[in-house]
């Protein structure tokens, strides 16, 4: 059982990796043209969507693989926030991704929801990077 654990949550950790991209393909929407800005935004809004659902892969194989193990309740409590705060801040990240499509359907300028969805990306990007030193570094 440990061993199918740690493969779904190896699975679920890779499949949220699209959080160390989102800045980048956020930054990168402003050199596109509207039709592109559309169709990117549409698409990190997809892939946002997804990684959602890889979190909660983590933290229900992490809930179990934290249950069979000693570890301190300081470290329990740090990863379970890191974890709450990426999926909250990465919930609140959609809408300003769903916004650019709009924007731009409408014929109005996108940059507004552009930087506001950078700024959250690199929020949840940092989260996820103290998530996984946390992750590398328990403490037992």
């Amino acid at each position: 059982m440990d061993n199918i654990m740690t493969l779904l949550h190896v699975i679920g950790a890779t499949g949220m990796g699209i959080y160390l991209l989102m800045p980048v393909l956020i930054g990168q929407s402003t050199k596109l043209t509207g039709a592109g800005q559309e169709g990117l935004s549409a698409g990190l809004y997809t892939a946002n969507r997804i990684a959602q659902y890889f979190l909660v892969l983590q933290l229900l194989t992490g809930g179990y693989m934290m249950s069979q193990n000693d570890y301190t309740p300081l470290w329990m409590a740090l990863v379970t926030v890191g974890f709450l705060a990426i999926a909250a801040v990465s919930g609140i990240m959609g809408k300003p991704l769903k916004r650019i499509g709009q924007s731009i359907k409408e014929g109005q300028s996108a940059t507004a929801h552009i930087g506001k969805a950078r700024v959250l990306s690199i929020v949840v990007l940092l989260l996820y990077v103290v998530v996984i030193i946390l992750m590398k570094n328990p403490m037992t």
